[in-house]
């Protein structure tokens, strides 16, 4: 019995010590927290395009594209993560928190070598706004040089 208690107690010990080192870092978490205790409701984002038509391309361009949103909510909204459909898209975001009444960016890159045809790509966004998990979209067509 005791061989069995002694796994769980080196799990509790350990997640005791890594909460309580992140406690201490004064990370952005912690700002996340502090801004987020003085609202009360729910962030929203409100984008200006969920869609964004490259038209016809030839192939090897790189295209770049910047979703903006504003926070329509009543608390911050906080962009946990941000990925794309496939490697060829890359995403970076805004990393503090956006306000309300303030905005937001996700800045996309699409590179078409190797790409050929109709394209789609899927961008997807995980915050704590009011929907939690959203898509916007980068299309086209990719032509052969």
């Amino acid at each position: 019995m005791k061989k069995l208690i002694l796994p769980f107690v080196v799990v509790a010990v350990l997640f005791t010590s890594c909460n309580q080192g992140a406690n201490k870092s004064g990370t952005s978490a912690d700002s996340t927290t502090e801004a987020s205790a003085e609202y009360d409701g729910i962030g929203k984002m409100e984008f200006e395009n969920t869609v964004y038509d490259f038209g016809k391309i030839k192939e090897g361009e790189v295209i770049k594209h910047i979703f903006k949103f504003e926070n329509t909510g009543t608390s911050p909204v906080i962009l946990s993560q941000v990925s794309a459909s496939c490697g060829c898209t890359t995403p970076s975001f805004t990393t503090t928190p956006v306000l309300p009444g303030k905005t937001g960016e996700i800045t996309v890159e699409f590179n078409s070598s190797g790409q050929l045809g109709q394209q789609q790509k899927i961008i997807t966004i995980a915050s704590n706004a009011e929907s939690n998990i959203t898509t916007v979209q980068l299309k086209g067509e990719v032509e052969a040089i």
